[in-house]
């Protein structure tokens, strides 16, 4: 097939279209330029700001594609333009979403027909995520616009853009630091595969029955925050010095009500109330980094945030191949040979203050 990646140099994108090239596909992406990537011999490179519809209109031409896989796609503007140019022109529109855009839920696994979060919890990124989908729907419903949604979860592998996730959590482990697991440890989660993803959004390319629908996207394994931990530490080969946080002192943190962040008060550090809903957003992101978690602005601290794929598995026959401790095994290996321990600078700021302030509220 004739294909186009929007985007296409990094993780999710590099991903993908190593995987098209491998199926024998023509591939064409299409970005900014300023980010080269390892991209295999013979993809075509296309260079436009999508945010100048001028740019974006000279280099796309009049070409028709098989599939355009939209993996960069932020605002609604930008699909709005991919609606308004390749109406006729493609054969397949796979729009890259998130699970970001889903309400927290009791009922799990939270699946594709379950209720959205549109409310004041929802950050940008998500309400954007769900008014990209709505004009695709709306296009689908009223001109039958070949359009497919996938909302990825936590996605995992080497070439991650977000280092603060498994990543920080080598460090954490090679350099001996305590490592702070959320409550008593048994909230559960998953993470999917950047390979595994790539994989399935070459699996769903010009399936009609794709169509207007919107897909899950992540891994078929779920663990624990402990469990998550106990996997990297047995994949690097050390004993965790494992640090549970108490329930109470995660509530106090993830509503607000103390913070982790050091003020200086005279000759002292104080650990003071959280005011400005900015720092408090940054605190719970910072406590979904302590182990990997997703969306804390919407799922709190304790809740099990678990994704259904049995869409795609009945659509696509699509099933992810590599199980969770080989991911992070497969990961790790990538992590060493390319020294990034080395290269990534991590602020433990955060973490040193949360674990004084366990100790202090433990009497250690």
């Amino acid at each position: 097939m004739k294909v186009l990646v929007m985007g296409g140099t990094q993780f999710n994108g590099l991903a993908l279209v190593r995987e098209l090239v491998r199926g024998g596909h023509d591939v064409t992406i299409l970005n900014r330029g300023k980010s080269p990537g390892a991209v295999p011999p013979g993809v075509r490179r296309l260079v436009a700001d999508r945010t100048d519809p001028a740019s974006l209109r000279a280099a796309l031409g009049s070409e028709d594609y098989d599939v355009v896989h939209d993996v960069t796609a932020y605002r609604p503007e930008d699909v709005a333009f991919m609606l308004d140019h390749f109406r006729g022109r493609t054969g397949h529109y796979v729009f890259v979403s998130s699970t970001v855009i889903y309400a927290a839920s009791q009922l799990l696994p939270i699946h594709e027909d379950f209720p959205v979060d549109r409310s004041p919890h929802q950050n940008e990124y998500g309400r954007n995520k769900l008014l990209c989908e709505d004009l695709l729907v709306r296009a689908h419903r009223e001109h039958g616009f070949p359009a497919t949604t996938v909302c990825l979860s936590m996605v995992f592998g080497p070439h991650n853009i977000l280092p603060d996730r498994e990543q920080r959590m080598f460090v954490r482990l090679l350099t001996g630091r305590p490592i702070l697991i959320p409550g008593d440890g048994t909230t559960v989660a998953q993470v999917g595969h950047v390979d595994d993803q790539a994989r399935a959004l070459r699996m769903l390319m010009g399936k009609p029955a794709t169509f207007g629908r919107r897909y899950n996207l992540t891994g078929a394994d779920f663990f624990t925050a402990e469990g998550y931990v106990d996997t990297f530490a047995r994949v690097v080969g050390v004993e965790p010095d494992k640090v549970f946080v108490p329930a109470a002192l995660m509530d106090d943190l993830f509503d607000g009500r103390v913070r982790a962040q050091p003020v200086q008060v005279g000759a002292r550090i104080d650990i003071r109330s959280t005011e400005r809903p900015d720092e408090l957003q940054r605190n719970r992101f910072l406590l979904s980094m302590l182990v990997q978690r997703i969306a804390p602005h919407i799922h709190r601290w304790n809740a099990n945030v678990i994704f259904g794929i049995e869409r795609l598995r009945q659509d696509v026959g699509f099933e992810p191949a590599l199980r969770f401790p080989a991911a992070v095994a497969q990961t790790f290996e990538w992590f060493q040979a390319e020294r990034m321990a080395e290269k990534q600078a991590f602020d433990f700021t955060f973490e040193d203050e949360l674990l004084r302030l366990v100790r202090e509220r433990s009497g250690r």
